[in-house]
Parts: C-alpha cells; sequence; structure tokens
C-alpha cells in the first residue's frame, strides 16, 4: 500500500514540477512565435500577449519548484562556505525556519486573494484569473513543504551529531 502511496505521490509532485511547467513553456514559446509572426506579415493578434504572460507565470513558478528539488537555485555561498559544518547546518535551519514562516504568513492571504480574483476574466480570452494565479499557492505549499523537510533533516543530523 505504501509504495501505491508513494508512487501516485511522485506522479502528482512530476506532474505540477516537471510537466506541467514544461507544457506551460512550450505554450508561451510557440505563441510567443505566432504573435510575432502575426505581428510583422499579417494582422496582429491580441490574445497571444495574454495567453503567454499567463503561460510565463506558470512556468516560472512551477518550474521553480523543480529548481528547489534539485537545490539548483542560485546561492551566494561566501560566508556559508567558511564557516563549520555545524555552523552551515545552524545557518540553513535558520535560514529556512524563516523562509517557511514567511511562506506560511503569506499563504493564506495569498489563497484569499486568488478566491477573489476569481470573478475577473482576462480581456481577451476570458480565462478567469484565479486560474491565472492558482500556481503562486501551489508554489508557497510545496515550497513550505520542502523547506520543513529540508529542517527537519538538518535537525536529526544535529541529533544524530551527523555534521556531513
Amino acid at each position: 500500500m505504501s509504495k501505491w502511496i508513494r508512487k501516485a505521490g511522485r506522479i502528482v509532485i512530476d506532474t505540477v514540477e516537471v510537466y506541467i511547467p514544461f507544457i506551460a513553456f512550450v505554450t508561451l514559446f510557440l505563441v510567443f512565435l505566432l504573435g510575432i509572426f502575426f505581428r510583422y506579415f499579417l494582422k496582429p493578434l491580441t490574445w497571444t500577449l495574454e495567453l503567454s504572460l499567463i503561460c510565463f507565470i506558470w512556468s516560472a513558478l512551477l518550474g521553480g519548484l523543480y529548481a528547489k528539488r534539485d537545490n539548483s537555485h542560485v546561492q551566494f555561498t561566501m560566508i556559508y562556505d567558511m564557516v563549520s559544518p555545524l555552523k552551515q547546518i545552524w545557518m540553513r535551519i535558520i535560514g529556512n525556519s524563516l523562509l517557511v514562516i514567511s511562506f506560511l504568513i503569506g499563504l493564506i492571504p495569498s489563497w484569499k486573494y486568488v478566491l477573489f480574483m476569481g470573478y475577473k476574466k482576462s480581456n481577451v480570452l476570458k480565462i478567469p484569473m484565479d486560474i491565472a494565479f492558482f500556481p503562486f499557492v501551489l508554489f508557497l505549499v510545496f515550497m513550505i513543504g520542502r523547506y520543513s523537510i529540508d529542517v527537519f533533516h538538518d535537525v536529526r543530523k544535529i541529533k544524530k551529531g551527523d555534521l556531513s
């Protein structure tokens, strides 16, 4: 049973962090090229800008989740690299805890705003704006989970005395 749950969870996480951003980026790219073509060779299209902006939001926020999974975000670690492994763990615990607290503070107001924006639709395609902004809520939820797991692992390292 737990193998099935883990596999289903992995599929959901991969869908949110890999497949949806990929589809959004490909759509963004193709719509952007289509808009350029129509602007310079035919009559300009009004919907291409709108769709490409929504796809950008989806691909950037959900793609950022994958970057966190891989820990491939840009990091400036000059001070971090100069301190002992124990101090590095404490720096990670403090920094990640601050991020979790910040994201938790922003989660409910963001969720309320996304729900509030459901009444408004985009000008041309009439896409509800709650759909356009929903990736931010997903971003917050997933980042809270990922950073909380990182804090948990770092606290376990300190308790075990494993400073690697």
